[in-house]
């Protein structure tokens, strides 16, 4: 990831990420309040279920669930492509995707036995992933040559207000990436403490040291290598590998292949899950699709996220981004939608967290979220919108469930007249839902 962002933006990779923190942050803003309404439900489809109905939490289920086989599939590629780098057995293609195609039905197979080693994994690799930056930061300081800073801006980027939109856009892009699991934090709202008041906390100081690392580590990778990180497919271990040597260079690895396991992990067990809370909680999809075996492992659930993960795993890593950048975007906007909605109707009043600037906030994450529209390619937005008309028209011929509707009713209703403790009426998802870790060292 870092020498895709240098590629386009040299140095001033760092002011674009800063840039992109600063209006991702906008966007974590509007998940804060609508967490402070909704304690408990966090995903993104559920506050859109809430605001604008049945088929607009349908659809953003369906995307979360899409989400979530793209960031398996992107982690998927990028162990195998850090991997090569040491390996040379994996430029054969056929080993490739066989290795790719062997490791999602692996997490398949592990999944219908049981859960239990999430979280362990999950840990890990979140631990290991921070020593590892924090590793990289502290040593490669010392190896930093200010030299390697020129020049700010690439050339082709300085003929023109077309050309540097371009390669700005063509920077946030990936840079957003490293931000896109923030939406997933309020998932673990019944699992905190004070969550009206915590969750927005959460969500702020996960940005802010988020952004803090990514930043010291772009300038650090940059102070050591200088141009030739545009060249490297394995760049922050290219760059500790000059810096101090061999096992510089096998440190950084080793700590890449943990962390994006854990990602890789992490999302195989987790997406499955969304599925049969779309279909059991919710009666959004034909009772079918929530079966679940002995293990309580949602064992269809499984096989649709492997086979779709399977079939992504074929595609490149960056278009796997642009992928799941895209899913972000479609909750984005009608998350924030479901603010200013809310906020004017008074609907649901916050606990422990008031937006400021009423609107002011949400008018500006929704440019943002437009903004990310002008960045993809047409390939991305043709299977987006594919994805779209596809659920679209699968949704007219799924039975609804009266009941689970008349739950859903039931909820609204207790919450809306102050009742905060009404999560028995109702269904918690949060367990289920997608959570995952966005990997910087990639």
């Amino acid at each position: 990831m870092p020498s895709v962002i240098y590629r386009y933006m040299n140095l001033s990779a760092v002011l674009v990420l800063l840039c992109t923190a600063l209006t991702v942050s906008l966007i974590a803003l509007c998940y804060a309040d609508l967490a402070s309404r909704f304690t408990g439900l966090g995903a993104a489809w559920l506050y859109s279920y809430h605001a604008f109905g049945r088929f607009t939490g349908y659809e953003l289920g369906i995307f979360t669930w899409f989400l979530g086989c793209c960031t398996l599939s992107a982690e998927i590629v990028a162990l195998l492509t850090t991997m090569k780098s040491f390996l040379p057995v994996f430029d054969n293609r056929l080993v490739y995707y066989a290795a790719a195609f062997g490791l999602i039905i692996l997490f398949a197979v592990i999944n219908f036995f049981g859960r239990s080693l999430v979280k362990a994994v999950n840990n890990l690799s979140a631990a290991v992933k921070i020593l590892t930056l924090l590793v990289f930061i502290i040593v490669g300081v010392f190896f930093v040559h200010g030299a390697n800073y020129s020049p700010v801006i690439p050339a082709a980027a300085l003929t023109g207000a077309g050309p540097f939109l371009k390669h700005f856009g063509a920077a946030f892009t990936p840079i957003f990436y490293l931000f896109t699991g923030f939406s997933f934090l309020p998932i673990a709202a019944k699992q905190m403490k004070n969550p009206e008041k915590n969750i927005p906390r959460v969500l702020v100081a996960v940005m802010v040291s988020v952004t803090i690392l990514d930043a010291l580590m772009m300038l650090v990778a940059i102070g050591i290598s200088g141009h030739h990180l545009a060249g490297y497919s394995t760049p922050l271990a290219n760059a500790f590998g000059t810096a101090i040597g061999k096992w510089g260079y096998s440190l950084i690895i080793v700590g890449m292949l943990v962390s994006i396991f854990g990602v890789a992990f992490s999302a195989s067990f987790n997406t499955p899950s969304l599925v049969a809370s779309l279909t059991n909680e919710h009666g959004m999809l034909p009772k079918a699709f929530g079966k679940k075996n002995k293990h309580d492992a949602p064992w269809v659930g499984i096989l649709l996220t492997a086979a779709l993960s399977i079939a992504f795993s074929t595609q490149s890593y960056l278009f796997l981004v642009s992928c799941t950048v895209l899913a972000s975007f479609i909750q984005y906007v009608p998350s924030i939608l479901a603010v200013v909605k809310f906020t004017h109707s008074n609907e649901y009043p916050t606990h422990g967290f008031k937006l400021p600037g009423r609107y002011l906030i949400p008018a500006f994450a929704l440019l943002v979220s437009c903004y990310m529209v002008t960045n993809f390619t047409t390939e991305t937005l043709l299977l987006g919108t594919f994805v779209a008309l596809l659920t679209a028209a699968a949704y007219f011929f799924i039975q609804r469930d009266e009941e689970a509707d008349k739950r859903h009713a039931q909820f609204l209703a207790a919450l809306n007249r102050g009742k905060r403790k009404v999560t028995d009426l109702y269904f918690m998802a949060g367990h289920d839902t997608i959570t995952m870790v966005n990997n910087s060292l990639e």
